[in-house]
């Protein structure tokens, strides 16, 4: 059977769902599909072309009658196009709202050619912007039209069908990690960079939202460091940025701690940190949990959402509710006193990370479905 000819849209910011529709886009060209994806800009892990894979800019016009460029009809209108110019044998977009309305919309400027739409749920599309009321019949009828609907957790599959009262026959298809690009620390000398060698390094990364409770990976550092000499990395930016920055200055913490950006290439600075801070108000998956996990870091993460669906509490990793300052600073003081369990957990989490969860089975997973879609199953 020939390998599918993909359309694939996702938002191009460094958020979960970009990462995950970039990789996953990567990977299928690597197996010998034709990847054409479709957004505004360049998804920012797609730095360069590889064999089979294309980029399509939709351009956002303005007319004195827009108040807002309509992005929607304008990504619906190049989905037509290309999926029509390159033969395309189905579209995959991540986030229902608002990429399923214009892969529908596409689907159905292309008639009576079939163009089957797979719909990938990664979190906020479901638990947050979906709920609003003026998205939720929309969110809930697109849906109901995709002809094949994955979610990234369990977890989160349930809170589809908690909310909307479908989603029964959601696939629920993991998100992956390639153990081939995030791998252990070999060059210690990066991590004396950043901290002295009987210093923890602990790490945070994320977007800087609210939910990403990054006021508290401060002040459980803050408990730590009392108690052992540690360094904080705080990796990324967001709204929440000015206010993690002042409560630094205010806790007297300033020379602990690293404000990092963003970067680009998690992989090399992921495997300087002994620890994985992400105390999120929730996580429909976690995805740099198992990022670090890959590399060797131990996590410790929210036990609200999906990243319990990895992460095995006093195995390969933390679980704690976000609110147990106590209990996070407790465990990572634990792991600072005892390297050899530490060593131990860390060998478990990047055994764990790279089997279930690894590249290749995940892929597999997500072409057997395509196969499906295109046979009529």
């Amino acid at each position: 059977m020939r390998m599918p000819r993909v359309g694939v849209t996702c938002y191009a910011s460094q958020g979960g769902s970009g990462v995950v529709a970039t990789e996953l886009g990567l990977n299928l060209a690597r197996r010998g599909c034709e990847v054409h994806f479709i957004s505004s800009e360049l998804p920012f892990r797609l730095k360069h072309y590889d064999q089979n894979i294309f980029y399509h800019k939709v351009e956002m016009p303005l007319y004195p009658v827009f108040q807002h460029s309509p992005y929607t009809l304008s990504l619906a209108t190049v989905m037509s196009e290309v999926a029509t110019r390159y033969d395309l044998d189905l579209l995959h977009v991540h986030y229902a709202i608002p990429h399923t309305a214009s892969a529908y919309l596409a689907r159905e400027m292309v008639k009576p050619r079939r163009l089957p739409v797979v719909t990938t749920l990664h979190g906020t599309d479901i638990t947050l912007v979906g709920q609003e009321p003026s998205f939720f019949p929309i969110t809930r009828f697109l849906i109901e039209q995709s002809d094949a609907v994955t979610a990234v957790s369990g977890f989160l599959k349930e809170e589809t069908i908690r909310v909307f009262g479908i989603g029964e026959s959601i696939q629920v298809i993991p998100n992956f990690v390639d153990a081939r690009v995030f791998k252990p620390l070999t060059d210690l000398g990066r991590r004396e960079r950043f901290a002295g060698e009987d210093e923890l390094v602990v790490m945070h990364a994320s977007n800087f939202r609210k939910v990403k409770n990054v006021t508290a990976v401060v002040e459980v550092f803050a408990r730590v460091v009392r108690e052992h000499p540690a360094r904080l990395l705080l990796v990324g930016d967001g709204p929440e940025l000015v206010t993690v920055r002042d409560l630094v200055a205010s806790l007297g913490l300033t020379d602990r701690v690293r404000f990092m950006g963003q970067f680009d290439r998690l992989e090399e600075i992921l495997p300087v940190a002994h620890v994985l801070l992400l105390p999120s108000l929730h996580e429909s998956f976690g995805l740099v949990a198992l990022e670090a996990m890959a590399c060797g870091v131990v996590p410790v993460a929210t036990d609200r959402g999906g990243a319990g669906e990895f992460i095995q509490d006093g195995i390969n990793g933390f679980l704690r509710s976000p609110d147990d300052i106590q209990g996070m600073a407790a465990v990572i003081l634990e792991l600072a006193r005892d390297p050899d369990l530490t060593q131990q957990i860390a060998e478990d989490a990047r055994r764990d990370a790279a089997g279930e969860f690894g590249v290749g089975c995940v892929v597999k997973t997500y072409l057997e479905l395509y196969e499906s879609l295109l046979s009529g199953g």
